[in-house]
């Protein structure tokens, strides 16, 4: 069994396009990414995947690996199923899926995703991290209910669980966009058809609930620090200089 980190990355972005080209701080923003992951143990192999050639000269011009994959994917999971194919990865691997618009990510919740998968008998892990009441409310961020044994209820873009009584007992976790995957059960997710409350949501993970399959959730004390709009780039700059 090996792991490898695959991290998606496209041109087009709504809010900020080219986001994977930002480079103020002297670095594309995919170098942050690939230097956060890198820090990572249980991982023999980081590359980016792209249907971007001005992405893919980055990658190069920083050492970085990288694969093509076409540019018709209606989701990132079909991405990574090709880039998957494309690296002729074994069906007991395990492929880890950061998102590349996260030059924060710990590489310590790389470790804990790959380390679930192998402990674990879920063929799908993700992180979690504890929100505030407030936050909640917010749509875009994606809260998740945990079932006993720690895998995932439910996830949505409203506040779960509903506090009824409105006396701010429940507690809330925000979702973490990334996910770990055995490839053999990558491939089938990929195939299965959109299911009712992920088109709802528009979240793709529903999908593997509502088809039947476990999902195993950690939870973390990483926030997620996503780069999603220019003021997300911006706050990500302060940091990097006051870091630097």
């Amino acid at each position: 069994m090996n792991a490898i980190a695959i991290i998606p990355a496209r041109y087009a972005s709504t809010r900020l396009p080219g986001k994977p080209l930002l480079d103020q701080t002297g670095m594309p923003l995919i170098q942050h990414v690939v230097q956060a992951v890198s820090s990572a143990t249980s991982v023999q192999k980081i590359v980016v995947a792209t249907d971007d050639d001005r992405i893919a000269q980055a990658v190069k011009a920083f050492g970085g690996n990288c694969v093509m994959t076409r540019a018709d994917h209606p989701s990132g999971t079909d991405r990574l199923a090709e880039s998957a194919e494309k690296l002729a990865l074994a069906d007991d691997d395990i492929v880890v899926n950061v998102q590349g618009d996260e030059p924060e990510m710990p590489g310590a919740c790389v470790d804990q995703l790959v380390d679930m998968l192998v402990k674990g008998h879920c063929p799908m892990a993700t992180l979690a991290t504890p929100l505030g009441y407030e936050e909640a409310a917010d749509p875009n961020k994606v809260k998740v209910v945990l079932r006993s044994d720690g895998r995932a209820l439910y996830f949505s873009r409203s506040r779960i669980p509903c506090d009824r009584d409105s006396d701010r007992q429940s507690s809330y976790l925000l979702h973490l966009g990334i996910y770990a995957y055995r490839v053999a059960f990558l491939k089938r997710y990929a195939s299965l058809p959109p299911t009712a409350a992920e088109q709802s949501e528009k979240l793709e993970q529903l999908r593997a609930l509502e088809s039947g399959f476990d999902i195993a959730v950690g939870v973390t004390d990483y926030h997620g620090r996503g780069i999603d709009t220019p003021e997300d780039y911006e706050e990500f700059l302060a940091r990097y200089g006051a870091r630097g």
